[in-house]
C-alpha cells in the first residue's frame, strides 16, 4: 500500500487529487476560512486559521492511499481504515466538561479526547499512535493559575499513562498549536507497528523537560520513522527555536527561524541514521510553518528561501505557539520506497 500526501489543494484541484475515488482517500486538513457546508465524505480537521501569502482564503490536505478504505464512526471519532494504517478526527467543546472534578474543562477534554482514540486503536489492533495534531484555542492563556497548553499536557498524559502507553521514549510525533476560538481538535495516524522515534541532540526531549514548564511534560517525541507495506514516512514534530530546554533568540523571528530550520536539520540526520532508505534531505521535506504575528511572514519566507530554495513545498498559517515567546513552529513530512538504499 501506499500512502501521499496531497497539500494546498484547492477545491478545483481536490476533484483532481481524488479521481482514483473518494473511497481511496484516508483523511485530511482543511485549513483557513472554513466552509460548512461542505463535506467531503472523509475524516476532515478544520483548521480556522488564516492562510499567509495565498490568494485563497482555504485549501485542503488529503492523505490518498491506492487501496479503498474502510470508514466509521466511533464515540465521535470520524475514522477510515486502509491496512494496518487509520486516520481520525475528533472534537470535543470544552464547554461540556465544566465543573469536571479531575482538573479544568480542558485538562478533562484532552484526557477523554485521548481516552477515546486508544479505545478506538485497540478495537481496531492497530494500537501504535503514529503522528497526533492537536489544536486548542487560547493556548497561551493562563485559566485558573495555569497555563492552557500545560493543562492540556495534563490530560493528554493521563490518557497516556490510564491505557498503560509510555509517556517517554516511544511516543507519537505531535503538534500542538493555538487557534483564536473553536474546540479541541485531535488528527492523528496510527498503525500496527510501532514507530521508530528520532529524537534532537540539540534538544532536551520534550517529554524530560523540567518542571519548570508545567507539572507534566509535553507527550511526544521530536520525529517518528513509520513503516507501511513497501514505504517508509518521516514525520518530524513541531520545531521551534529551543536548545536544550530553553527558547533561543527571543523577540527575533529571523533567529528562531533558523534555529527551527538548524534543529529540523539535526533531527533529519537523526533519521537517516536510523532510516531503512535512503538519505531524506530539507528540500524533499513537505512542511507546514505556524507564524505567530501574521506581519512577520515576509520575514520568514524570505529566510526559508534562503536557507532551502523556492521550489520546496511549504504552507504558511498564522496560529499561536506553545510558548508565549517562541514566534514561530516548523512541522515537515516526507515518504520513501523502502528497497531504495
Amino acid at each position: 500500500m501506499n500512502l501521499q500526501l496531497f497539500s494546498d489543494l484547492s477545491l478545483a484541484d481536490l476533484s483532481d487529487a481524488t479521481s482514483g475515488g473518494a473511497d481511496r482517500v484516508l483523511g485530511g486538513a482543511w485549513l483557513g476560512q472554513l466552509d460548512p457546508a461542505v463535506a467531503p465524505g472523509w475524516p476532515v480537521q478544520g483548521i480556522a486559521a488564516p492562510l499567509l501569502g495565498k490568494s485563497n482564503d482555504c485549501l485542503q490536505e488529503i492523505w490518498r492511499c491506492d487501496a479503498a478504505c474502510a470508514a466509521g464512526e466511533s464515540e465521535g471519532i470520524l475514522w477510515r481504515r486502509a491496512g494496518n494504517l487509520l486516520y481520525g478526527v475528533i472534537e470535543l467543546d470544552e464547554n461540556e466538561f465544566v465543573g469536571s472534578t479531575s482538573g479544568s474543562a480542558l485538562q478533562s477534554a484532552a484526557a477523554e479526547a485521548y481516552r477515546r482514540i486508544f479505545r478506538l486503536l485497540d478495537s481496531q489492533g492497530l494500537p501504535n499512535l503514529w503522528r497526533v495534531w492537536n489544536y486548542l484555542a487560547g493556548i497561551n492563556a493562563e485559566v485558573d493559575g495555569l497555563e492552557r497548553y500545560r493543562q492540556f499536557n495534563i490530560g493528554r498524559q493521563d490518557a497516556f499513562l490510564e491505557y498503560r502507553h509510555v509517556v517517554t521514549g516511544n511516543v507519537p510525533a505531535a503538534c500542538a498549536i493555538g487557534l483564536a476560538s473553536g474546540p479541541l481538535s485531535i488528527a492523528f495516524m496510527a498503525g500496527d507497528l510501532p514507530a521508530v522515534p528520532v529524537e534532537n541532540p540539540r534538544q532536551v526531549s520534550a517529554y524530560n523537560y523540567p518542571s519548570v514548564y508545567g507539572p507534566r511534560s509535553p507527550t511526544f517525541s521530536r520525529a517518528a520513522l513509520v513503516y507501511l507495506p513497501g514505504q517508509e514516512i518521516l514525520f518530524i514534530s513541531g520545531t521551534a527555536s529551543i536548545v536544550g530546554h530553553q527558547t533561543v533568540h527571543s523577540g527575533d523571528v529571523v533567529g528562531q527561524c533558523r534555529e527551527s530550520m538548524t534543529n529540523i536539520a539535526t533531527v533529519v540526520a537523526e533519521a537517516n541514521r536510523l532510516a531503512r532508505t535512503l538519505p531524506y534531505t530539507l528540500g524533499e521535506l513537505s512542511y507546514r510553518v505556524y507564524i505567530r504575528h501574521a506581519g512577520d511572514f515576509p520575514l520568514v519566507e524570505a529566510t526559508l528561501s534562503g536557507l532551502i530554495g523556492d521550489a520546496v513545498e511549504i504552507v504558511y498559517v498564522q496560529a499561536d505557539i506553545c510558548r508565549h515567546d517562541l514566534l514561530l513552529e516548523i512541522e515537515a513530512m516526507a515518504s520513501h520506497t523502502l528497497g531504495s538504499l
